[in-house]
């Protein structure tokens, strides 16, 4: 292992990098899962669905100084805030679909810490030491930043990315039986199959009520 300093970067879309001059202090992102429920006459707590996954989001504070060289810390400060522009450089762009959109970037640490690729959705930058004549020389800038695409890297956060039409889901009900399902979904009880196939579902009567289903979409 090697015991020289690795500094942090941002990586960006087109190639580019914006290095960190200081490294942060901390790294902390976040995932999410998206639950639904249904209030049902009767019942105080009503039961829970799993309504797919959501995208992963991380923060970053990041120190810039210039204090040493007397320049102002701006230069540095504007690289980072021009990653919220526009890049009309980026593949796909045109102007007459009015599809421009700021890059996506991904963090990296040394060998062992890359971020998912990410959109930086705030900045926040305070300026924290001025020269006599007001030039400002040194500066925090507070990111946050929400997952792009999904990244296999970092697991699935969002299990319907890529497809069109996401599968529906069915939680399973007392008395429910595949074919009862099928019937209600596509008006033809033999499309239970097609469900049992799509769950990995071996023995169509041995079905446990609570579960979650995935009920294709090209039957609805």
């Amino acid at each position: 292992m090697s015991n020289q300093l690795q500094k942090a970067y941002l990586e960006t879309e087109s190639g580019g990098r914006v290095d960190c001059m200081f490294n942060p202090t901390a790294f902390s992102f976040a995932t999410q899962n998206r639950w639904e429920s249904d209030k049902v006459p009767g019942k105080q707590t009503p039961q829970m669905r799993y309504a797919g996954g959501g995208g992963g989001s991380f923060s970053l504070s990041l120190i810039f100084d210039t204090t040493d060289v007397g320049t102002s810390v701006s230069t540095f400060t504007n690289k980072v805030l021009k990653l919220m522009e526009i890049d009309t450089t980026l593949a796909g762009y045109d102007v007459a679909k009015n599809n421009g959109r700021p890059p996506w970037v991904k963090f990296h640490w040394g060998t062992h810490l890359h971020s998912f690729k990410a959109v930086i959705t705030s900045a926040n930058v305070s300026f924290t030491y001025f020269s006599n004549e007001g030039l400002p020389l040194r500066a925090t800038i507070e990111l946050s930043l929400e997952q792009y695409e999904a990244d296999a890297n970092w697991g699935p956060q969002n299990p319907t990315s890529g497809t069109p039409t996401p599968n529906k889901t069915h939680q399973v009900q007392v008395g429910e039986t595949l074919d009862r399902i099928a019937a209600k979904y596509f008006g033809d009880s033999t499309k239970w199959r097609e469900i049992a196939e799509l769950n990995d579902i071996a023995d169509p009567l041995d079905v446990q009520i609570g579960r979650l289903l995935s009920i294709p979409e090209r039957f609805s």
